[in-house]
């Protein structure tokens, strides 16, 4: 019981758990400023740090959220003010204690690991619609329609897409979908799916051109407007966990998990490098593509990518009544 118990809190607290979450959200932060400054010829953080390429750029902005003064409007609701941004990265390192990473190797082991994951990172976006909704400034409230308009547009995608690799597989345990990948990845068996899925998780960790919820142009910051110091700091964390969670699971369902290897130490490692490629390749678009108007947004979601997660699970019915299922159940 003793070392069960030892064994869920270190892959809560290490891999796939916040450890290994707060590593790799330090690491991206730079990866992505540094992809975005060869593409668009940006030198700015150099000048701090230039043999370092710019590593003291990203300690000094995390020394600076740590011992900002977190500045707490008067007007503000403070219990919800204070509570969502924590709450919002307590329910995204939440989602991670489900996801196994190797066989037989998660800190809440279930079968039902799946429909766990999908039930915490679809309740992640109500703290924000608290946060700008307790903030009592109109910028905030703003930010937080628009997180609630894109929230009911994007997670039909992502429930849809799952449903059709769960279909394909003929389970919801996410330790099975990966050894049914032995034969065929998911992403070939269903390209379909994993677009769509990549599509939805770039609109639900606000990734550009679904970086809407915080239009510096016209609402300033969105929902966090109002905050400041360790409490901006929560936000920013929030987007990159769920983004980190996500990448794995789309790791687990469409890129075999830890497959080839099965076991200890180099399954999870496995699972680690083909999570942060997916994270590395989604956070590339920033420097690509500009933000798109909301009702564009909402247009693709509903008119375009929506249609394609339900062809994604046509096929993968097609599939199953025809064949039995592409790939074998394990």
């Amino acid at each position: 019981m003793m070392s069960g118990l030892v064994e869920s809190l270190l892959l809560g607290l290490v891999f796939p758990g916040i450890g290994a979450g707060l590593v790799t959200i330090l690491f991206m932060i730079w990866f992505e400023r540094k992809f975005t400054a060869r593409v668009q010829r940006r030198i700015g953080p150099l000048y701090v740090s230039k043999r370092l390429h710019g590593v003291l750029q990203l300690l000094a902005d995390g020394l600076r959220f740590l011992f900002q003064e977190p500045i707490v409007p008067v007007s503000v609701d403070k219990a919800g003010f204070l509570a969502a941004p924590i709450l919002a990265v307590v329910l995204a390192a939440a989602a991670l204690l489900f996801l196994p990473a190797a066989p037989g190797l998660a800190a809440i082991p279930t079968r039902y690991n799946t429909l766990a994951f999908l039930a915490l990172m679809a309740v992640t976006p109500l703290p924000i619609i608290i946060a700008g909704w307790a903030s009592d400034n109109k910028f905030s409230l703003i930010g937080a329609l628009r997180e609630a308009f894109l929230n009911v547009s994007y997670e039909p995608v992502i429930f849809v897409s799952i449903l059709a690799m769960i279909i394909l597989y003929g389970t919801v345990d996410a330790t099975r979908m990966v050894e049914a990948q032995a034969a065929v990845p998911g992403v070939i068996a269903n390209p379909l799916a994993a677009f769509t899925y990549l599509v939805a998780v770039m609109a639900a960790t606000d990734r550009p051109p679904f970086d809407i919820v915080f239009g510096e142009q016209e609402i300033v910051s969105g929902p966090y407007t109002e905050y400041s110091g360790i409490l901006f700091g929560y936000t920013m964390m929030r987007d990159y966990l769920n983004l980190y969670a996500f990448s794995i699971f789309f790791t687990l369902v469409f890129l075999g998990g830890w497959l080839p290897a099965r076991s200890l130490p180099l399954a999870p490692l496995i699972v680690y490098v083909k999570s942060v490629a997916v994270m590395a390749l989604l956070v590339t678009f920033r420097s690509i593509y500009c933000r798109l108007r909301l009702d564009h947004a909402l247009r693709l979601l509903w008119r375009l990518i929506l249609p394609l997660g339900l062809a994604a699970l046509a096929l993968s019915a097609s599939l199953t009544i025809l064949h039995g299922g592409w790939l074998p159940h394990a």
